[in-house]
C-alpha cells in the first residue's frame, strides 16, 4: 500500500474501510479524528480559518442552542465536511448547539414520519368506509394548535380532506343560526375535515371579548350538545381536541413570534389581550367542558407545553380511536401517553399546566 493511499484510508481498488492503525497515525500527521470505532472513515478538524470559528469562552458561558437560531447554524459546507459521527459531534461543538436537543429531535422527526404513514392509511379507509371525520382543534392562543394540524395534514390527499379556519362572521353570517356556517363545512362521505377552531369560538373566545352577549353565549351552551348528538347519530365522528399550555409557556411564544418576521401575521389583537385576560379565558373554558363534555363527543386534553410530544401523541390519539384497515400491523406504538393526552373529566382540578 503507498503512503497515499494509507492516508486516505483505501488502497488503490479497494472498497475495504481503513485499519484503525491506519487512522491513527493519520491523526498524528495531519490533525484528523481518532474515530474510537463510530466510523472507520477520517474527517477533518473544523480548525479556524477554514469556514469554522473555535468558540471563545463567553460564547460557551452564554450557553447551548437549537439548529437554526443566530449563532448555531449549520451550513451545506458545514455538513459537507463531516463523514463521522464523531465530526458531526466536533461540529455541533463549535456551533454551540444543545447535542441532546438535536437527538431529541432527529427522534421525533423518526416517529412523525412513522405516525403519517399510519394516517395515510387511515385516510384510505376513510374514503373506503365512506367515513366522516370532524377533528376540532381548539385550545388556548398559540398553544400549537396550527402546527399540529400541519403534521396531521402533510402527507394527506388533499382531495379527501380540508382545514377549516373561518374567519370573523360576515353581516349576513351574523343574522343566521350560528351553527349555519359551520353545517357547510362539516365531511362528506369519505372525508376528514380539521376545524382550526371551531364552533366553540362562542364558548370561550367570544364571551371573554364581548364579541357576543350572555344570552347568546347561554343559548349555544344549551344547543350545542344537541347539535354534536344529531351529528353523532348521522355517523358523524366527532374528535374534540382542547390544547393547553401554562400562562409563562403562552408568554415566551408570544415573544418568540414577535421576534420573528415570518411569524408575526398570528399576532392579533385577541392574542395581544390573551395574558391579561387569563383568568377569564379559565373560568369560560371550565364552564365549557362541564357542559359540553359527552360520552359520544368527549373533550380530550392535550398538555401542550412540548410541542413534539403534543404534536405526536395527538395524531396517536387518532389512530388509536379509529378502527382504520392495518391498525394491528402499525411498526409503532399507537397508544397516546396519558401524561400528555386526558379525557376530560368532572372532578379535574387543574386544566392548564
Amino acid at each position: 500500500m503507498s503512503a497515499d493511499s494509507k492516508s486516505t484510508g483505501k488502497s488503490k481498488g479497494s472498497k475495504d474501510r481503513v485499519d484503525e492503525s491506519d487512522i491513527d497515525e493519520s491523526v498524528e500527521k495531519d490533525g484528523r479524528f481518532d474515530v474510537n470505532g463510530l466510523e472507520t472513515i477520517p474527517t477533518m478538524v473544523p480548525r479556524e480559518g477554514d469556514g469554522y470559528r473555535a468558540l471563545r469562552a463567553g460564547v460557551i458561558a452564554q450557553g447551548l442552542g437549537h439548529i437554526g437560531e443566530p449563532g448555531h447554524s449549520l451550513t451545506e459546507d458545514d455538513l459537507r465536511r463531516v463523514n463521522t459521527r464523531k465530526g458531526f459531534l466536533k461540529l455541533l461543538e463549535n456551533k454551540a448547539v444543545d447535542i441532546e436537543e438535536v437527538r431529541k429531535t432527529l427522534l421525533y422527526e423518526q416517529e412523525l414520519r412513522q405516525l403519517q404513514v399510519e394516517l395515510v392509511r387511515l385516510q384510505r379507509w376513510v374514503q373506503n368506509s365512506g367515513e366522516r371525520i370532524a377533528i376540532l382543534v381548539e385550545g388556548r392562543d398559540a398553544a400549537g394548535k396550527g402546527g399540529t394540524i400541519r403534521r396531521f395534514t402533510e402527507h394527506l390527499n388533499p382531495r379527501a380532506m380540508r382545514v377549516v379556519a373561518l374567519p370573523k362572521p360576515s353581516d349576513e353570517e351574523r343574522g343566521q343560526w350560528y351553527f349555519q356556517r359551520y353545517i357547510r363545512q362539516l365531511p362528506n362521505k369519505g372525508e376528514i375535515v380539521f376545524f382550526d377552531r371551531s364552533w366553540y369560538n362562542r364558548a370561550v373566545v367570544e364571551p371573554v371579548m364581548g364579541f357576543c352577549s350572555k344570552k347568546e353565549h347561554q343559548r349555544f351552551l344549551q344547543q350545542v350538545p344537541e347539535f354534536e348528538h344529531m351529528l353523532y347519530e348521522d355517523g358523524v365522528t366527532i374528535i374534540k381536541f382542547w390544547f393547553s399550555i401554562s400562562k409563562d409557556e403562552q408568554a415566551k411564544r408570544f415573544e418568540a413570534r414577535r421576534q420573528n418576521p415570518l411569524k408575526q401575521w398570528k399576532l392579533s389583537p385577541v392574542d395581544e389581550k390573551a395574558q391579561e385576560l387569563w383568568d377569564s379565558y379559565t373560568r369560560f373554558k371550565e364552564e365549557m367542558f362541564s357542559k359540553t363534555h359527552a360520552t359520544f363527543s368527549p373533550w380530550i386534553i392535550v398538555k401542550a407545553n412540548d410541542k413534539q410530544a403534543a404534536r405526536l401523541e395527538s395524531l396517536r390519539h387518532v389512530l388509536n380511536l379509529l378502527p382504520y384497515k392495518g391498525k394491528d400491523e402499525a411498526p409503532i406504538r399507537l397508544t397516546p401517553d396519558p401524561n400528555v393526552i386526558t379525557r376530560f373529566h368532572r372532578k379535574m382540578v387543574e386544566l392548564d399546566l
